[in-house]
């Protein structure tokens, strides 16, 4: 897994303007995927971020790069953590959720949309996505938005934004540690 592709879906997470990104890739060998988490997370754990691979099968990964700082703020919003208790979350700390959210991505079934939740989409509109089964949305950018739309696409600016700045730097040799905020 190249440098490349984790800035190319991760810059706003490394920036520390967004709590998590998820992407997927590709891969021939887990053993290769493996090793090339361990050493993401020697780049990213000194800077305060996380990557972990949520699901692997049929030579696709999804992967999640998180700060666990800026997640456990998201634990807090009250909006968010009934949302998640709906959802079957018992205990919403930040490990116990991962771990579950994990669990639930590994099942066949529905895919667990409060996922939007650990990428920092606001909790009315992940709530409200889940409600109207992902229709009735007032606008489209990285997430369906069924509440504020103005400071959706201020958002939505800022994170293209800053994977353009972000991507533009890497192609002029900046490495992805470099481009790490640390938090």
């Amino acid at each position: 897994m190249s440098e490349g592709l984790i800035i190319r879906n991760c810059s706003p997470t490394l920036a520390g303007i967004k709590p998590g990104s998820m992407f997927t890739c590709t891969y021939e060998s887990i053993r290769q995927l493996q090793e090339d988490m361990r050493q993401i997370n020697r780049i990213l754990t000194k800077k305060g971020i996380r990557a972990l691979l949520l699901r692997h099968e049929n030579g696709k990964a999804l992967i999640y790069v998180f700060r666990p700082k800026d997640l456990a703020k998201v634990f807090e919003d009250k909006t968010a953590v009934a949302l998640l208790q709906r959802r079957g979350y018992h205990d919403i700390r930040l490990e116990p959720c991962i771990c579950q959210l994990m669990g639930r991505i590994q099942e066949k079934g529905e895919f667990p949309h409060e996922v939007g939740l650990f990428l920092g989409y606001p909790p009315e509109d992940v709530s409200a996505f889940i409600e109207n089964k992902g229709c009735n949305h007032k606008c489209v950018g990285c997430w369906k938005v069924y509440g504020d739309a103005e400071a959706a696409q201020k958002t939505f600016d800022k994170y293209r934004k800053c994977t353009a700045i972000y991507c533009a730097q890497w192609r002029n040799g900046r490495s992805m540690e470099q481009l790490a905020v640390a938090g």
